[in-house]
């Protein structure tokens, strides 16, 4: 259930980030943490992309989201590798922008 899209291609962290809902992220690791591989939670959780190429990280930039942002960043540096770290922050959508041009395009 922790990684069912819906039929946009979001999960929950998906969603939670592009409304905001911090505490509902919070819950989905917590279960993700007790339930998925570590492979599982990086690639098919917090690496998963959206029909628009977009990963949950990406919409908490896009949606100036801080506290979102900076759980999600604190979540990777403590279970992730640098590797992967740079695949979030660097992560492209299908129109071509990085998270942080988004951000800048949309005044965030």
């Amino acid at each position: 259930m922790l990684l069912v899209t819906d039929i946009v291609g979001m999960t929950a962290c998906h969603k939670a980030a592009c409304n905001g809902k911090l505490d509902i992220l919070l819950q989905v690791w917590e279960w993700a943490e007790k339930k998925l591989t570590t492979e599982e939670k990086t690639k098919k959780l917090l690496l998963t992309i959206d029909n628009e190429g977009m990963t949950a990280w990406y919409w908490a930039t896009c949606n100036a989201e801080l506290d979102i942002l900076l759980e999600v960043w604190e979540w990777a540096e403590e279970k992730l590798t640098k590797d992967i770290n740079y695949k979030l922050i660097l992560a492209i959508d299908y129109a071509g922008m990085t998270t942080l041009l988004e951000a800048a395009y949309r005044g965030n």
